[in-house]
């Protein structure tokens, strides 16, 4: 008994230790570059689009690095591919404080997107499922809901560094950061004991469906486009829309710490419902949730105002995440988990890059942020008749052959 209790314990080391990881990685990937923007413009006169092109080349890297990290991580091992992502992005992210041209950040965030976050995302995220045969809703949740801390807390703290070091010092501090905590963190990953029958830790745990898993990959793919076209415009812009509205950067970051802190109670409640209702309508909730509210971020210009709808709006949100890593699971064999989620949430860093740069291109073009809000909106309609396309075609079955 003692043999199997022990790594039945230390499957909690992983998930807490992925979830510190994910959340100083993609605090700063995902939307950490947010407060950046203002401070950027102000010193070197670059348009607003062409700011959050850094984070483009970022979450592109993410996209690009995250199937070939999905692939190489069964082979070489979690463990070997997380530090190897901690070094990179660490070193990436303090070289940027040198930064001296446009270029430089693209090139930087690039490589720290592809070779380091992407290390992070979908090889963590695997790990953790395989760890889990029943339940791994609650514990791919917890793991996400370390996601969305980071990115609440990277952008106040960020915010807070530039205020008190500039924008340089605060590149410095958090690449600084990423050594010296994702590094240790990362040598605490190990694979999940295989059993004596020989399959993995992380058997599927649902009913089979009927939708081929190459066409579920296919599918969820282009739907993910469009939920995370969606998601990127308020984690990018809501800050410079509040800064828009004569409030200051860390009024701005207090509310994204709020939205995300409501995030991680959404996070665990839909990691929980999933284990309930299915993976797939769970997600069909949560990106309904966020279709629904998104454009309502325009209409506010108060700080109190802000801080009542990003609660509302941040819970729901939130459960997209987990619901495209639940969903990618449950659609999936077991031993291609790793690859079909890093080629999932490689179209998922596709449409972050997209939704965050048209809302910047669309705010220099008209100088409001409504044509942005409008056009993400659009974008999670998209994903909701893929879902839910693919839900009555899963609850359906597939027609009968022919006699």
């Amino acid at each position: 008994m003692p043999q199997i209790a022990a790594p039945d314990r230390y499957r909690w080391v992983v998930v807490f230790a992925a979830a510190v990881i994910l959340a100083l990685s993609m605090g700063q990937m995902v939307n950490g570059l947010s407060v950046f923007f203002v401070p950027l413009e102000a010193e070197f006169g670059w348009a607003r689009g062409d700011v959050a092109l850094i984070n483009t080349a970022g979450v592109v890297g993410l996209a690009v690095g995250g199937i070939a990290m999905g692939q190489l991580a069964p082979r070489v091992g979690t463990r070997a591919i997380s530090v190897f992502g901690a070094v990179v992005m660490g070193l990436c992210v303090t070289a940027a404080s040198q930064a001296q041209a446009l270029w430089q950040l693209y090139a930087l965030f690039l490589v720290g997107g592809a070779l380091g976050a992407a290390a992070f995302f979908a090889p963590l995220i695997a790990l953790v499922g395989n760890w889990f045969a029943a339940g791994a809703g609650m514990a791919l949740g917890i793991a996400s809901a370390g996601q969305a801390l980071g990115q609440g807390t990277v952008p106040l703290v960020s915010a807070m560094m530039i205020e008190s070091f500039g924008w340089r010092g605060a590149f410095l501090g958090l690449g600084l950061a990423t050594l010296a905590v994702c590094v240790p963190l990362s040598l605490l990953m190990r694979e999940p004991p295989v059993p004596a029958g020989g399959a993995g830790a992380g058997g599927a745990d649902e009913a089979p469906t009927p939708l081929p898993p190459r066409l579920a990959t296919v599918l969820l793919s282009l739907a993910v486009v469009g939920c995370c076209t969606l998601m990127s415009v308020p984690l990018m812009h809501l800050a410079p829309l509040m800064q828009g509205c004569g409030l200051a950067a860390t009024d701005a970051g207090g509310v994204m710490v709020t939205m995300l802190v409501s995030g991680i109670a959404g996070r665990l409640f839909f990691g929980r419902l999933s284990d309930m209702v299915g993976a797939l309508p769970a997600f069909v909730t949560a990106s309904l949730w966020q279709t629904l509210m998104v454009f309502g971020f325009t209409r506010f210009a108060t700080l109190e105002g802000f801080y009542i709808y990003a609660v509302i709006y941040g819970f729901g949100y939130a459960g997209v995440m987990t619901g495209v890593l639940t969903t990618a699971r449950a659609l999936s064999p077991a031993a291609k988990r790793a690859s079909t989620t890093g080629i999932v949430v490689a179209f998922a860093w596709l449409g972050h890059g997209l939704g965050g740069w048209q809302a910047g291109a669309l705010y220099d073009l008209t100088g409001a942020y409504t044509a942005g809000f409008a056009v993400a909106t659009a974008a999670g309609v998209m994903n909701l008749a893929i879902l839910t396309g693919m839900m009555v075609y899963i609850r359906r079955g597939p027609d009968p052959a022919p006699a």
